[in-house]
């Protein structure tokens, strides 16, 4: 993914990159992820490819946790590939970056609508516009099924 390279923080742009989860080898399981990523504190990209082949997915500097609220920082940002990168970056409208629950993983929020979210099982997730990232919907459906997802840290 060397387009997301130059969007992500001047500090983290030389820093090597490695596979913290992926459901190809890990299986298709929130409570794995949270546990793999809850084991360092660093930066992590979540990345997705859809059944229809779209990539998408977010940018956080702080990493994927259970949380009983929203946490993270303004350099969180969403992204997609369709065809070529877009990225959503932070509106300052509110500080809803991440949550994380054994249901769902949420990233942006306002009025009810989440720029990310994905379920349990990691199988469907889903994106729409929010406040947080005045961001398009990531994927073309509005709702997707999962086919691969990746989290890199950048420890």
């Amino acid at each position: 993914v060397p387009q997301l390279g130059p969007q992500l923080p001047p500090r983290l742009w030389h820093q090597p990159w490695s596979l913290l989860y992926c459901t190809a080898r890990d299986g298709f399981s929130l409570r794995t992820l949270y546990r793999r990523a809850s084991q360092l504190n660093c930066p992590v990209l979540l990345l997705i490819r859809d059944t229809e082949a779209q990539a998408f997915g977010a940018f956080s500097a702080t990493t994927i946790r259970m949380s009983n609220g929203f946490y993270g920082t303004g350099e969180t940002f969403l992204f997609s590939f369709s065809p070529e990168l877009k990225v959503f970056r932070w509106t300052g409208r509110n500080n809803f970056f991440l949550k994380g629950d054994t249901e769902l993983l949420m990233v942006g929020g306002g009025s009810g609508k989440f720029g990310l979210w994905l379920d349990r099982d990691l199988h469907r997730g889903g994106s729409s516009p929010c406040e947080t990232f005045n961001n398009e919907s990531l994927s073309p459906r509005g709702e997707f099924c999962i086919r691969d997802l990746e989290v890199w840290s950048l420890a």
